[in-house]
C-alpha cells in the first residue's frame, strides 16, 4: 500500500482547516541531476525541517527532499497539541529504564516544549503558542491516578505547572458530561501545526538549506558517501537523516519493523464565536481524554472546535470522515449536535510498540528519528535539533533517546497490521463498555 498516494494527491495539501487557513509557501522545485551535500535530510515535516534548519545554522550544506509538499504529512495535519513530557508517563519510564534515565528523558521532553515556544515567537512562524492542556479522565476510577501523577511531578521532578482537577473543577473548564476529573498542565499547550511547519521551512531556507519538493526517494544506498536517489536526481551525502515517520515505506527495513503507520482523523466545525467557545472550553485550553483511542480537541484562533479521534482499521481513510468523528464529538459535547462541520481530514502517523520515539543509527552516517506515537509536535521538532547536534559530534541527547528499548512489532511487516487491528478492537470495546 502506497501511503503517499492511497488517500492523498501528491503535491497537494489535504482538505484540512489548516491548509484552508494557511498562506502556503511558493512551491519548491524538484531536484534534478547529480547533487552533493554534507547532509541529506529525507522528509519535510517537523523533524526534517528542524534538522535542516539547525544543521544549516551550524554551517552544514544541507539538501532536504520532500516527496510532496513541506508539512504534507502528520506534521501539517495533526491536532496541534504540544504535550509535556514523553509519550509515556514517568512512572512507566522509571519502570522501563530506571529513575536516572527517566529523569534525563523528562529533561529532554521539557526542552522540546520550550523549543516550540521559542520557534513560535520567531517572525518567520505565523502561529501562536496557547498554554494549557487538560487531561481528562473518562472513568471515575482513573481520577486518583491523575491526582497522584500531578503530585509526583511536583514532588519528584520539581514541575509546578500541573495541577489536579476534581470533577467540579474539570466540568467548570470543559462543558462535557463525560469526564470525572483530571489535570491542567500550563507548561503544555497548543498551536497551528501547519503554520509551525511552514515557519520551520522558512527558517531552514533562510539559514541556507536547499529544500526540494516533489522529491520522492526511491532508494538509499548506504556507504560513505551515502547515495539518495529520486526519480530525477541522485544526491551524494556524507550524512543522511531519515525523518519520514509514518511514510518511511521500505527505505529501511530495520526502522520499518519498529515504526508502524496508522491513521487518525480530525474535523473542524463552523466558527462558534468567542462567547460560545468560552462556554465549551474555558481559558482556550486543549483537551485530551483517557480513552485508548484518545479524543483530543481544542479551538482554532477563529473559534472553530477542532476535534480529533476515532479509529481506523484499514489504511484507506473512511469515505465519511466527518460522520465518523461527529459521533465521539457529539458524545463529548451533546450541545453541539447537528453543528456544521466545514472540514474533515485524515492523516498518517508513526507509532511504536512501547509508544516511545525510535531513534537509531541505521549506519554510521545515517540517523533515523521517528515513531512519535501521537506526541510529536514538540518531540519531533526537538528531534531535528538533536539530529543536527549529533552529526556535529554531540550525541549525548541522541544516545539517551536511542537507548530506550524499541521492540519490533510481532509478525513483521506482513502481520503487524492485522495484529494491531485485533488490539485496537479490544481496546476500543473496553473504552465503550
Amino acid at each position: 500500500m502506497d501511503l503517499l498516494t492511497v488517500n492523498d494527491r501528491m503535491g497537494e495539501y489535504p482538505p484540512s482547516f489548516y491548509a484552508h487557513a494557511a498562506t502556503p509557501l511558493p512551491r519548491f522545485a524538484a531536484p534534478e541531476g547529480d547533487l552533493t551535500c554534507d547532509v541529506c535530510v529525507i522528509g519535510g515535516g517537523f523533524t526534517g525541517l528542524s534538522a535542516a534548519w539547525h544543521l544549516a545554522e551550524r554551517g552544514f550544506d544541507v539538501v532536504l527532499l520532500e516527496a510532496s509538499r513541506v508539512g504534507f504529512g502528520a506534521s501539517g495535519r495533526n491536532g496541534g497539541q504540544v504535550g509535556q513530557g514523553q509519550r509515556l508517563e514517568q512512572d512507566a519510564l522509571e519502570a522501563m529504564v530506571g529513575k536516572d534515565h527517566a529523569r534525563a528523558l523528562w529533561t529532554i521532553a521539557t526542552r522540546s516544549v520550550e523549543l516550540v515556544r521559542e520557534v513560535a515567537a520567531r517572525d518567520e512562524v505565523h502561529a501562536t503558542f496557547h498554554p494549557g492542556v487538560i487531561h481528562a479522565a473518562h472513568r471515575a476510577r482513573y481520577v486518583p491516578e491523575y491526582r497522584d501523577y500531578a503530585r509526583k511531578l511536583r514532588d519528584e521532578y520539581g514541575y509546578e505547572d500541573i495541577r489536579f482537577l476534581n470533577r467540579e473543577e474539570l466540568q467548570g473548564l470543559v462543558a462535557s458530561p463525560c469526564y470525572h476529573g483530571g489535570t491542567l498542565d500550563m507548561g503544555a499547550g497548543h498551536i497551528d501545526p501547519l503554520e509551525l511547519t511552514l515557519g520551520l521551512a522558512r527558517l531552514a531556507r533562510g539559514a541556507g538549506a536547499r529544500i526540494f519538493e516533489g522529491a520522492r526517494v526511491v532508494k538509499l544506498d548506504k556507504g560513505s558517501p551515502a547515495v539518495v536517489r529520486t526519480d530525477s536526481a541522485r544526491v551524494r551525502a556524507n550524512h543522511v537523516v531519515l525523518a519520514c515517520n509514518g511514510y518511511l515505506g521500505g527505505l529501511d527495513p530495520q526502522v520499518a519493523a519498529r515504526v508502524m503507520p496508522i491513521n487518525n482523523y480530525v474535523v473542524a466545525t463552523q466558527p462558534l464565536g468567542a462567547d460560545r467557545q468560552e462556554e465549551i472550553i474555558r481559558g482556550n485550553h486543549a483537551v485530551a481524554d483517557s480513552k485508548f483511542v484518545v479524543n483530543y480537541f481544542r479551538f482554532s484562533d477563529d473559534h472553530r472546535l477542532l476535534f480529533g479521534g476515532t479509529e481506523s482499521y484499514r489504511y484507506r481513510f473512511p469515505r465519511d470522515i466527518a460522520g465518523a468523528v461527529r459521533r465521539p464529538m457529539e458524545e463529548v459535547f451533546p450541545q453541539l449536535a447537528g453543528v456544521k462541520i466545514t472540514h474533515a481530514w485524515g492523516g498518517t502517523l508513526g507509532i511504536t510498540m512501547n509508544r516511545m520515539p525510535h531513534f537509531a543509527r541505521v549506519a554510521g552516517n545515517i540517523l533515523s528519528l521517528s515513531g512519535y506515537s501521537g506526541h510529536g509536535v514538540a518531540m519531533a521538532t526537538l528531534a531535528g535539533q538533536i539530529a543536527a547536534e549529533t552529526i556535529a559530534g554531540q550525541a549525548e541527547r541522541f544516545d539517551i533517546m536511542a537507548s530506550v528499548p524499541s521492540p519490533r512489532f510481532p509478525g513483521g511487516s506482513a502481520l503487524r497490521w492485522p495484529l494491531l487491528v485485533l488490539g485496537m478492537v479490544w481496546f476500543s470495546l473496553r473504552d465503550r463498555f
